[in-house]
């Protein structure tokens, strides 16, 4: 019994030290020139739509959960937040040569299409990022019109 004790409580020391090794959080509330919003049309339904479902992990906007707070899911949720802005980030989506903001338009739709995006863990913990028909049918349709529009001025 003494060692199961002393397993808990030098668990215990190592669950409370790691509380304080906190990720870098990304929580920029400012919407820059770059991003997507600013860079090409977006009608309000799908500005919303991407900010429910999108934007939390695909921008420098994130807003946390109270559970990010807590090691080691905060790690683990900063890793999913850096590697999802490192392929697509709405925030700097103006800086993309027009040649990537097609192909990744592109991918948005495809994501979309194949239920790829938004993640199912994601839509576990947000209800907001359950996208029914119509909303993704309102997604794929934007995208793929942003898309032709771009490889047109191109």
């Amino acid at each position: 019994m003494k060692r199961i004790k002393k397993v808990l409580l030098a668990t215990g020391i190592v669950f409370i030290a790691i509380q304080f090794v906190q990720p870098e959080k990304s929580t920029n509330s400012l919407v820059l020139s770059t991003d997507i919003l600013k860079t090409i049309p977006v009608p309000e339904k799908v500005q919303i739509i991407l900010k429910n479902a999108c934007y939390d992990c695909h921008s420098n906007n994130t807003i946390y959960p109270w559970y990010a707070y807590i090691q080691p899911v905060g790690w683990l949720l900063s890793s999913h937040i850096s590697e999802a802005k490192e392929k697509l980030n709405f925030s700097e989506f103006g800086d993309l040569s027009v040649r990537r903001q097609i192909s990744k338009l592109d991918g948005i739709a495809n994501s979309i299409k194949d239920d790829i995006m938004p993640l199912t863990s994601y839509k576990l913990m947000h209800k907001n990022a359950r996208l029914g028909t119509n909303e993704k049918e309102q997604l794929i349709k934007w995208a793929q019109q942003s898309r032709d529009n771009l490889s047109l001025k191109n």
